[in-house]
């Protein structure tokens, strides 16, 4: 959060002053910032995706719990918490 922070306003007020007023180091900035997305960001894009086809295929008729059950009937698995109402 911070990162993306520093990657908003860098341009406005600089790495090393926006790093040094975070407290984060301006070598774990530029990792964050060359970083690939991580194994959670990839599985929520794919799961929303599911999730939208889903509902798009149900003619945008079901709800939360139903997509939650076609996710399981799908094999894929996921808490009933992650299915957006």
């Amino acid at each position: 959060m911070k990162y993306a922070f520093v990657e908003k306003h860098r341009r406005q007020y600089g790495v090393p002053a926006l790093c040094e007023a975070l407290q984060v180091s301006r070598s774990g900035y530029y990792a964050a910032r060359f970083r690939g997305p991580s194994a959670r960001q990839q599985r929520q894009v794919d799961l929303t995706a599911r999730i939208r086809t889903i509902h798009q295929a149900s003619r945008e008729s079901y709800g939360a719990p139903r997509v939650h059950v076609e996710l399981l009937a799908q094999a894929v698995p996921c808490c009933r918490n992650t299915v957006p109402s």
